[in-house]
C-alpha cells in the first residue's frame, strides 16, 4: 500500500510540475501580444475622449496618428490649435510626448488641453507613446 501511495504522490507531483511549466510557457508566449492591447487601453482611457489615433479623424483635439516626429500645431485639417501650440516650436519625440502627457502646461503653456491635467503614471505614459508609435 505504501508503494502505491508513493507512486501516486510522485505522479501527482510530476503532473503539477508539468502544468506549472506549461502555464509559464503560455504566459511568456502571450506577453508580447498583450503589450499592444495595454497601449491601446491606455490611449483609450486617457486620450480618446478628445483624440483619435486614426489618420484624419480629428475630434475635439487633432488626430494623433503619426505624431512621433511631427511638429506641434501644424497638421492640416485641424483648425483649432491654440496659438501657444502653433508657436511652441515643439517636435514630438518620445521624451517630449512623455513630458507633455505628464503635464501639458509644463511643455506648452496656455494650450487647449484643459481640463486634462496629465497622466502621472510613467508606465501608462509609456504605453500610450508605444501605442502612438505603432500608428
Amino acid at each position: 500500500m505504501r508503494l502505491s501511495t508513493r507512486i501516486a504522490n510522485s505522479l501527482i507531483g510530476a503532473a503539477a510540475a508539468a502544468l506549472l511549466a506549461l502555464s509559464a510557457h503560455a504566459a511568456e508566449s502571450n506577453a508580447p501580444a498583450a503589450a499592444p492591447a495595454a497601449g491601446s487601453a491606455a490611449f483609450n482611457n486617457n486620450c480618446r475622449t478628445c483624440h483619435s489615433a486614426k489618420e484624419g479623424d480629428n475630434r475635439l483635439g487633432p488626430s494623433l496618428a503619426k505624431i512621433v516626429g511631427a511638429k506641434a500645431g501644424t497638421r492640416s485639417g485641424y483648425p483649432n490649435y491654440s496659438q501657444a501650440m502653433k508657436n511652441s516650436g515643439v517636435t514630438w519625440d518620445e521624451a517630449t510626448l512623455d513630458r507633455f502627457i505628464a503635464n501639458p502646461e509644463d511643455v506648452v503653456p496656455n494650450n487647449n488641453m484643459k481640463p486634462f491635467k496629465g497622466v502621472t503614471d510613467a508606465a501608462v505614459r509609456k504605453s500610450i507613446i508605444e501605442s502612438l508609435k505603432k500608428d
